[in-house]
């Protein structure tokens, strides 16, 4: 899986950067948390800070178009995101993780 950066746009306000990419991938259409850490790699971030929101294949393509945003921190993540898009990309808020403890 080999992973292109199309666009970068800085968004100072909530501490992130919207990527859009293009993933180019051999077998099936790769998994939403295969995107993720391959994204999060090729930027040097940590899986939990990259936010996948859109992947889109085309049938029969052996490309992918994806949409994610890149924030500076989990915790600037864990506090914009919907709590739906947090469980899809597998992070865990602080906030949750301390109240099993």
């Amino acid at each position: 899986m080999e992973i292109d950066i199309i666009s970068e746009e800085e968004n100072p306000m909530l501490h992130r950067t919207d990527v859009r990419f293009e993933v180019t991938h051999e077998e099936a259409s790769p998994s939403r948390l295969s995107v993720r850490d391959s994204l999060a790699a090729k930027l040097n971030k940590d899986a939990d800070e990259v936010v996948v929101h859109k992947l889109d294949t085309k049938y029969g393509m052996r490309t992918t178009v994806g949409y994610a945003k890149v924030y500076e921190d989990a915790n600037a993540a864990s506090e914009v995101e919907q709590e739906y898009m947090l469980e899809r990309n597998k992070i865990e808020d602080e906030e949750s993780e301390e109240a099993e403890a």
